[in-house]
């Protein structure tokens, strides 16, 4: 009884409000399912580590333990997410299409124009920098960024990252429309891919580990796994494992993050005057990078015979799959023969590519 009434006399109003974020992230991965894998460990480990008297989030707590091996030292969970998710990926549509590669690069405009932004809202250099990798639309690379320089909103980042990408399918629809035109939503792009080898597949995510290594060092760790997890996947021996990596390594590393990201979303680190500011900074990256890669395919329309719709662009962001099914379920909206999705999966595939290497410029600059 005396621990009950201490630990009641013990809570603060901080740590009730953090609780109560805690329920809604809840609330929001089970009811709206948005990204549920991640939001329900990060909303239930948010409620244990507000609770009065809790060591969870201590250096000797499991959530605290987590967090220093998970995160903190080699940032172990972040890059085994990576292998998971190369794993996934099929970047044939890409390779049947190179020219799909300037999109994801296009569209990492929003990641540096919310660092400048950042910065003078007075930020530091570091904390600016890795607010603006929410525009990757990346979890894993914010992660690894806000880490690696030591920002002191790691937590903060973290969410904001993940709930607007979550947020996608209501954010990207919304600015494509305000800077398109019907006319411009219903032009049609043939797809007629070309075939691309075995050898091809195999070669390329060894390829572009080396390039990455060499004009990104920074960016070798994710770019790296990125390419390892779809080196397994390719190469027709590891079948087993790259659905394992796909599957039971991606969500069990899912699982853990979330735990682990709570242990930085204690009141005293969360609720401050700059973790609002870091939610409307982190909404800008996400409108800058959508409206970059609109306006660079309508740039090239200028100077193409064959007119690309430019909401394919949008797709350049990381924000993988969800991207490119919005981009393909607008065109159909448009027009019911305009089938985008093997164009926007080409976009959207080399947009997990270059949020990576953009992370390493980053960390190239700053370190």
């Amino acid at each position: 009884m005396g621990f009950l009434i201490e630990g009641i006399s013990a809570i603060t109003w901080q740590q009730v409000v953090m609780i109560i974020i805690g329920l809604v992230l809840i609330v929001l991965a089970i009811v709206k399912e948005m990204e549920p894998a991640l939001l329900l460990p990060m909303g239930f480990g948010a409620i244990m580590v507000n609770l009065p008297l809790s060591t969870l989030a201590d250096s000797n707590g499991i959530i605290g333990w987590l967090f220093n091996i998970g995160i903190d030292g080699a940032e172990a969970f972040p890059l085994l997410l990576f292998i998971g998710i190369g794993a996934m990926i099929d970047f044939g549509p890409l390779l049947s299409n190179p020219k799909l590669f300037i999109f994801g690069a296009g569209a990492q405009f929003g990641i540096f124009a919310t660092i400048v932004l950042a910065t003078l809202l007075g930020f530091s250099m570091a904390d600016a920098a890795a607010i603006g990798i929410i525009g990757a639309a990346d979890g894993p690379t914010s992660i690894f960024v806000a880490n690696a320089l030591g920002s002191n909103y790691l937590g903060a980042i973290t969410v904001v990252a993940y709930s607007y990408m979550a947020l996608v399918p209501i954010i990207q629809p919304t600015v494509i429309k305000l800077i398109t035109t019907e006319k411009e939503r219903k032009i049609r792009m043939e797809y007629n891919p070309k075939k691309v080898s075995k050898l091809t597949k195999i070669l390329f995510p060894i390829v572009v580990t080396i390039i990455a290594g060499i004009i990104a060092p920074m960016s070798i760790s994710l770019v790296g796994c990125l390419m390892f997890g779809n080196l397994i996947r390719e190469c027709g021996v590891l079948d087993n494992l790259s659905e394992t990596a796909q599957k039971v390594l991606a969500n069990l590393i899912t699982l853990l993050l979330g735990l682990t990201i709570a242990s930085q979303m204690k009141a005293e680190y969360f609720l401050r005057v700059e973790t609002l500011m870091i939610m409307a900074l982190g909404l800008c990256a996400f409108v800058f990078d959508t409206v970059a890669g609109v306006m660079l395919a309508k740039i090239m329309n200028l100077f193409s015979k064959k007119k690309i719709n430019p909401m394919i662009g949008a797709a350049g962001i990381s924000a993988f799959p969800m991207s490119a099914r919005i981009v393909h379920k607008m065109g159909l909206e448009a027009d019911p023969q305009n089938h985008l999705l093997m164009h926007s999966i080409g976009c959207n595939v080399s947009g997990q590519i270059a949020s990576a290497i953009a992370g390493g410029v980053v960390l190239s600059i700053l370190l």
